[in-house]
Parts: C-alpha cells; sequence; structure tokens
C-alpha cells in the first residue's frame, strides 16, 4: 500500500500504526512528544509520499533480503527428502532426528532474543553479513558429516554443526526483518509477503535440487554446492546493503512482551512454526513409507506447500496494509485452515478416511494457503501494538519486534519437530498430525475469543464516553448559536 502524495506526516503516522489522527486537543502534546526523538532514530518516509518510485536503497534493500530470504530457506530445506533415511543409516532413531532438526530451533530462539535487543549496538548491516556468512560455511561443514563414524561422534557434531547454522541464520533474519521495516515503515506486510516468494522459492526448490543432488552425486554435494551459492552472496550484499544508523531505545524487551495481545500474537506464530516445523522430520519418511515413492520425487510433493504459501504471500500482505482491520479475522481463519489440513494430512483415524497421495498433496496446498493468511499480519500488529502502548518509533523497536518475532518462531521450530518425531515414533504419522492440528485449533479459537472480547469492551467504552445525548444536546446548542 503506497500513500498518496502530499499527504502529511501525522497523517501518515496514524495510517501507518492503524491508529487515528490526533486530535485538535492533543496535536501539540503529540507534536512535542515527536520533537524529543532522536532525528537520526526516526523512521524513513515512506515510498510514495513524494515519490512512487521506490528509492535506490530501497531497491537495494529489497535484493539483500531477497538473497537472505532465498538462500537461507534453500539451504534448511534441503535437508528434509534424504536426511532423516541418511541419519538412520548412522544409528540415530526417529526421536534424535527430530532433536537434530528441533536444536537449530532452540539455539535460534535463544540468539534472536539477544541479538534484536542488542541490533543498535552491533549493527543491523555488520549482523546480516556476518550472520550469512558463518550460515555459509556450516552449510559446507554439514556436508562433510558423513565422513563421521556413526553413533554418538555423528549425533554431536550434527547438533554441534546445526547449532552454529542458528546462530547465523537468527543474525541475518533478524537484521533482515528490521532493516525491512526501517526502509518500508508504511507497507511492511506488503514488502514481507512480496519477498515471501523468495523464502517459497527456497522451499521450493530445496527439496526437488537436494534429492537430485543426492541421489546423482551423494551426500556432500548438496551441502558444499549450497554453501558456496551462500558465501558468493556475501560480498555482493556487503557492497548493496546500505548502512542504517540509529540510537538505542529506552524501550524495555519485557514491556513489549507482556502486552496481553502481543503474548497471544506469538501463540500463533508459535502454533504455525510448530505446525511446519512438525513436518521436518515426519513427512519425508511417512511418504516413502506410504506411496513408496523414491527419494528424487519426495522432494515434488514438498512442492505443494511452499509454491501455494509463495504464490499468496503477496496479495494477503498488500491486503494486510490496505485493510488493517481484516488482519484479525486472517489469523483467526487461517489457524483454524491449518487445523481442517492436519486432521486430514494423515487423515486422523477417528475419520475412517484411506490415506491417498491426491489428498496428500491437497492438504499440503490449503496449509500452506493457511500458515501465509496467519503469518504474514502478524508482523505489522505487533508494530500495531507496540506504537499504541507508547514505544518509540526506529530501529531499535524495530530490533526488539524483529527479535521476539524470529524467536517465538524458532520456539515452535524446536517443539514442533522435536514432539513430532517422538508422537510420531510413539503413535504413527496419523495421529501425530491430528494432535498437532487440535494445537491449531486451540489457537485459532483462542485468537478469536480475544479479538470479539476487544472489539466488544472498545465499543462499550466507546458508548460510555460519548452517549447519544450528549451529541444530540451539542448539535442543539450549536445550531442555537447560530
Amino acid at each position: 500500500m503506497r500513500c498518496q502524495p502530499g499527504r502529511r506526516n501525522v497523517s501518515h503516522r496514524a495510517v501507518r500504526c492503524g491508529r487515528d489522527a490526533p486530535s485538535p486537543m492533543g496535536s501539540q502534546a503529540a507534536e512535542g512528544a515527536r520533537s524529543r526523538r532522536p532525528s537520526d532514530d526516526s523512521m524513513p518516509e515512506a515510498p510514495g509520499t513524494e515519490s512512487r518510485r521506490l528509492t535506490r536503497e530501497q531497491l537495494f534493500t529489497m535484493a539483500a533480503t531477497a538473497s537472505i530470504n532465498f538462500s537461507s530457506m534453500i539451504c534448511y530445506s534441503i535437508l528434509g527428502p534424504f536426511f532423516p533415511s541418511e541419519a538412520e543409516k548412522k544409528g540415530a532413531s526417529n526421536s534424535v532426528v527430530g532433536l537434530i532438526f528441533g536444536c537449530f530451533a532452540l539455539v535460534n530462539f535463544l540468539s534472536s532474543l539477544v541479538l534484536g535487543n542488542y541490533l543498535t549496538h552491533i549493527g543491523a548491516k555488520f549482523m546480516f553479513v556476518a550472520g550469512m556468512f558463518v550460515s555459509g560455511c556450516v552449510t559446507i561443514l554439514f556436508g562433510m558429516l558423513d565422513k563421521v563414524p556413526s553413533g554418538p561422534m555423528f549425533i554431536g557434531l550434527c547438533f554441534l554443526v546445526r547449532a552454529m547454522d542458528a546462530v547465523g541464520f537468527a543474525a541475518a533474519m533478524t537484521a533482515s526483518s528490521s532493516i525491512l521495516a526501517k526502509a518500508f515503515p508504511n507497507n511492511i506486510a506488503t514488502v514481507l509477503g512480496s519477498l515471501e516468494i523468495f523464502t517459497g522459492l527456497g522451499l521450493v526448490l530445496g527439496p526437488p535440487l537436494g534429492g537430485f543432488l543426492y541421489q546423482s552425486f551423494g551426500y556432500e554435494i548438496p551441502f558444499i554446492t549450497l554453501g558456496c551459492i551462500v558465501l558468493t552472496l556475501v560480498p555482493v550484499n556487503m557492497c548493496i546493503l546500505p548502512k542504517y544508523d540509529s540510537v538505542p531505545s529506552k524501550d524495555s524487551f519485557w514491556k513489549l512482551v507482556l502486552l496481553p495481545k502481543v503474548l497471544l500474537l506469538c501463540l500463533t506464530i508459535f502454533s504455525l512454526s510448530a505446525c511446519l516445523g512438525f513436518l521436518d522430520p515426519t513427512m519425508s519418511l511417512f511418504i516413502l513409507k506410504q506411496f513408496k515413492l523414491p527419494a528424487g520425487y519426495v522432494g515434488l510433493v514438498f512442492l505443494g506447500l511452499a509454491l501455494s504459501y509463495s504464490l499468496a504471500s503477496p496479495l494477503l500482505g498488500f491486503l494486510s496494509d490496505k485493510l488493517p482491520y481484516l488482519r484479525k479475522w486472517l489469523l483467526v481463519i487461517g489457524s483454524l485452515m491449518t487445523a481442517v489440513s492436519f486432521f486430514m494430512l494423515g487423515p486422523a483415524p477417528v475419520l475412517h478416511i484411506e490415506s491417498q497421495l491426491w489428498m496428500f498433496v491437497l492438504m499440503l496446498v490449503l496449509l500452506g494457503f493457511s500458515i501465509g493468511m496467519s503469518a504474514i499480519p502478524v508482523f505489522p500488529e505487533i508494530l500495531h501494538c507496540a506504537y499504541e502502548n507508547g514505544f518509540e518509533e526506529g530501529l531499535s523497536l524495530l530490533g526488539l519486534v524483529s527479535g521476539l518475532f524470529n524467536a517465538t518462531w524458532s520456539l515452535g521450530a524446536f517443539t514442533g519437530p522435536t514432539l513430532g518425531g517422538f508422537l510420531t515414533e510413539k503413535l504413527g504419522f496419523e495421529w501425530a498430525s491430528a494432535i498437532q492440528g487440535g494445537w491449531a485449533l486451540l489457537t485459532g479459537l483462542v485468537t478469536a475469543v480475544f479479538y470479539i472480547t476487544e472489539a466488544t469492551r472498545r465499543s462499550s467504552s466507546s458508548s460510555l464516553r460519548n452517549p447519544p445525548g450528549n451529541n444530540e444536546e451539542r448539535s442543539h446548542l450549536m445550531g442555537n448559536e447560530t
């Protein structure tokens, strides 16, 4: 969404935050509060206020973010088709494979909290480039693990290398989200949604490319190839990514986290991430056993989820920016659709429906769309809530929000594969996916109750402040004066 030319700063701020414009009585106080903010920490002018064209810095920022979205997701998703079976050959059980996937997310969770809090001290550009460099190096190291002896040595090094990769990933993604929100303050959901095309592209290409390279050249080549691609992008981003400076804010991380709406949004992020993480160690093994597909074709099944997510994200981001009041319903409907998808993915044994490949792929397509519905509006909704509660605008707040988003997502990505591997081993994929769907259902219902309660409370307080009789008396008095 772009602002109309000629719109002033007050209107620009009101549109972005989803708030009403300041009243005449409060305008002087609002202007005084704004004047006390450091000038170099203010949000840049949104594209469209002066010109409808993107600036050079904005184009470079989008290019850099697209590169990290694509490279990180292709490196992350490459494991799905063949690593679980390869790890089993090395003596790792389903539960241990789930922990290896989950280890990445747990370290990412802790790293995101720290890095988001110290973003302005470290520097957004340095954090971005350094994280990308670490991720590329560690991806190459992961390809060397097949040379390690089976058993505890292999498992221990898998945990170590994944943990190092998680630190690099957390640094790059936390800096990336903050820089994007700084460069596109008025249409962050649209830009995030558009760039999710590259996230989806990485998820789309990762599994089939990994499966093909694995079948053709063995275990090492997929990781070495992709690690070298990531390292090649590092000097490119050092040259094109603009540098954003900021003054550290006094706003507390815990002050943001303990806001009731932010806690609810974190629950939504956690639920979505846990659902996606559940599929990492379990789905490929289920497809191999249930549908008897070769490893190369398993990657193609992953396309259903990734394609639907990446194609739907730009539209969902545009709707989130253009019609902010729809965000709450996108969150609710997305969670409920995610629950339905997981109930039918097995399908759940209580439904007594035979599992078929076409239905499995169809549920993955629905799952990708539903996760996009819930995930895309979350970041601007957290920002909106922070602005409503008096947080100062600037890169420092964006670092807090980005760190919180990535940390919560990572916590779900740890819980999903860890619990998913355990439940699949004990109960089977059908029951495990149904239990995962129940979590998404609970999240959707809690979110719906919260927003309905909030709307009712606001309507009641508005009626108390502005009784109908007062408006009639005011109109009558104004008529007498004229």
